[in-house]
């Protein structure tokens, strides 16, 4: 069984605003990788700041996935903006809204990673492999009918000191328009629509750091930067030595977050059985005697 593992984290934006602790959620993660799964360097990749350009993550996507056989395990982690844009094709608009990944060198005129995008590359995955995806960002924001370019009041603790931001990037107003008054008429959004369709081809799990309407925090927590959601997902894994299944890690990470004072709810999406099994690892399977 192969195991391989991509890390992106991305602080320093050019051009949009940066983040803080991006690259502090991506070291965070491989220090679980190879302290309590037992990853070597050889098996993890990491992109960071300008080196994680849409090229950049790309060929290193290509690397996760290439030569991947029924029974490995791949894994890929994201920490920095996400947004929505209502895309053109030719002169008709599509329905609804794709969600999209910001790299290093983002703009609105398509240097973007969409998630119908990740789902054409992990559908060249074939069957029997398991592939385990975290996205620490956010994708629609405020909603669509209320676009707040300032810091969401939910976000977290507004007396942290520094406060938290949000990793979303409210799209510009000429993209806007692409669907003002028609807000009723898009189908309902839902956090990486296109990663779902992935499920036809591979065993995948999603794990997203907030809710679709939601907003992940970019926070200033035990003194230094961290996704809030990167950081309880790695401080419960350590806490229990990597032996708690995906449903219980995901009820610890809620209510850290609780206590914390972030609104955001994370999400996972997986079968009932991979969600008992321990995180980062494959279900185990049944020997017949």
């Amino acid at each position: 069984m192969a195991r391989r593992a991509l890390l992106v984290g991305i602080n320093d934006y050019r051009g949009i605003s940066d983040l803080h602790g991006c690259v502090n959620d991506v070291t965070n993660m491989r220090d679980v990788l190879r302290s309590y799964l037992g990853f070597t360097n050889k098996e993890i990749r990491v992109a960071t700041d300008a080196r994680a350009t849409k090229a950049g993550i790309l060929s290193r996507l290509d690397w996760l996935v290439k030569g991947a056989k029924a029974g490995d395990f791949l894994v890929f982690h994201y920490s920095g903006h996400g947004s929505q844009i209502r895309d053109r094709d030719g002169d008709e608009l599509e329905d609804g809204m794709d969600e999209l990944i910001c790299p290093h060198d983002f703009d609105w005129d398509g240097t973007y990673i969409l998630d119908d995008d990740l789902n054409a590359i992990f559908k060249t995955l074939p069957k029997g492999v398991l592939l385990e995806v975290f996205l620490d960002s956010c994708h629609s924001g405020t909603g669509l009918r209320d676009v707040d370019f300032g810091r969401p009041a939910d976000l977290g603790p507004a007396a942290a000191t520094p406060a938290s931001v949000p990793r979303y990037l409210p799209p510009p107003v000429d993209i806007l328009c692409r669907h003002e008054g028609e807000e009723d008429e898009l189908k309902q959004i839902k956090l990486f629509d296109g990663l779902r369709d992935a499920k036809e081809a591979v065993h995948h799990i999603l794990w997203a750091g907030c809710h679709s309407d939601q907003t992940s925090a970019d926070a200033y927590i035990d003194n230094t930067y961290n996704g809030a959601f990167t950081y309880y997902f790695c401080y419960h894994m350590r806490r229990s030595n990597g032996q708690l299944s995906r449903k219980e890690l995901l009820s610890r990470i809620r209510a850290s977050l609780r206590h914390g004072e972030y609104s955001q709810v994370p999400q996972l999406e997986t079968e009932a059985t991979v969600r008992a099994a321990r995180a980062l690892t494959a279900p185990e399977r049944k020997v017949k005697k």
